[in-house]
């Protein structure tokens, strides 16, 4: 089948990798020297669960890759809408895109740039980051990829994309039941995850040995379920005690992707985390005191991330 990786970075890069392994055409959208290093070196997966080198077209302009099987949507969640206005020729009737990216809204806004009947969607477990341009390191997590179509159809095209990811080596695939639960499961750990760990720049383990900022970390899990049973997402009633299990048993040395972004200048996500947690409560009447806290102490760093982004 023919791929398209809109958005090559540590999760894009991984998954075009693991597929193209497997014999599956692959094209990889990309910018700036990493995209240099794509044409020029090919793309190199360290991986715990095994490297892999491949040499596989990349480009900028999705025009010159035309109509594909799926899109694996990889961006950021702050270029979703403008990554969603270049997609066209990425499209013909039956083309899946997938997305796999923080976030309970970025599905939504897919939708409304190229269609509903054209999105699926996607959660990923896994820690995997650009190294240097040309090389993606994927130092643990589970690699697990869960999606579905949202009305829960098992049509052809997810039941052909979850054998594509199931034969891949270093993937664990799970085809969903009902994927609007995998997305607000997924949202309420990285609400807490990335919001502690990016406002205090401190590591997972510090933060669990802090008695009032764990209690932080738990209750932002618990704003997060609450909004999400408010809009009818039916949340198993153990998400909260799962997720501080889970997080009790992480390297105390975790930090986030918020808290790289954060530390290295880059721009944040904080609209499509604990921003879309604020503006969803809001519509529904639920109170997050706790995630409008890390909204209000990172958004200064947020809009001036922006700024400095849109100067160079």
């Amino acid at each position: 089948m023919k791929f398209a990786i809109f958005g090559a970075g540590g999760i894009g890069a991984y998954l075009g990798a693991r597929l193209a392994d497997v014999g599956h055409e692959v094209h990889l959208i990309a910018r700036g020297e990493h995209l240099a290093a794509l044409r020029s070196e090919g793309l190199r997966v360290e991986s715990v669960a095994g490297d892999t080198m491949v040499d596989l077209p990349a480009t900028d302009d999705p025009a010159e890759i035309g109509p594909c099987d799926y899109v694996l949507f990889c961006v950021k969640g702050y270029d979703t809408r403008d990554a969603a206005a270049d997609l066209d020729p990425l499209l013909e009737a039956e083309t899946a895109v997938v997305s796999f990216q923080n976030g309970v809204d970025n599905e939504r806004w897919l939708a409304d740039a190229i269609g509903r009947e054209h999105v699926v969607g996607g959660v990923a477990y896994v820690f995997s980051t650009i190294k240097e341009p040309g090389v993606v390191e994927h130092t643990g997590g589970p690699a697990r990829f869960v999606y579905g179509e949202f009305d829960g159809e098992r049509t052809a095209r997810i039941t052909a994309l979850d054998d594509a990811l199931s034969a891949s080596r270093g993937v664990e695939a799970v085809l969903a039941d009902d994927i609007e639960v995998e997305l607000w499961r997924k949202f309420a750990f990285i609400c807490a995850q990335a919001g502690m760990t990016a406002t205090t720049r401190l590591p997972l383990g510090t933060i669990r040995d802090t008695d009032a900022t764990w209690e932080m970390y738990r209750r932002i899990i618990d704003e997060v379920t609450a909004v999400a049973q408010e809009r009818d997402v039916d949340l198993p009633t153990d998400v909260v005690a799962d997720w501080i299990e889970f997080a009790r048993d992480l390297d105390p040395e975790s930090y986030s992707s918020l808290h790289y972004d954060l530390t290295h200048d880059k721009r944040l996500e904080l609209d499509v985390l604990h921003g879309s947690v604020v503006r969803h409560a809001s519509e529904v009447g639920v109170d997050v005191p706790m995630n409008e806290a890390v909204y209000a102490m990172l958004r200064p760093w947020a809009d001036r991330a922006e700024a400095s982004d849109e100067k160079s």
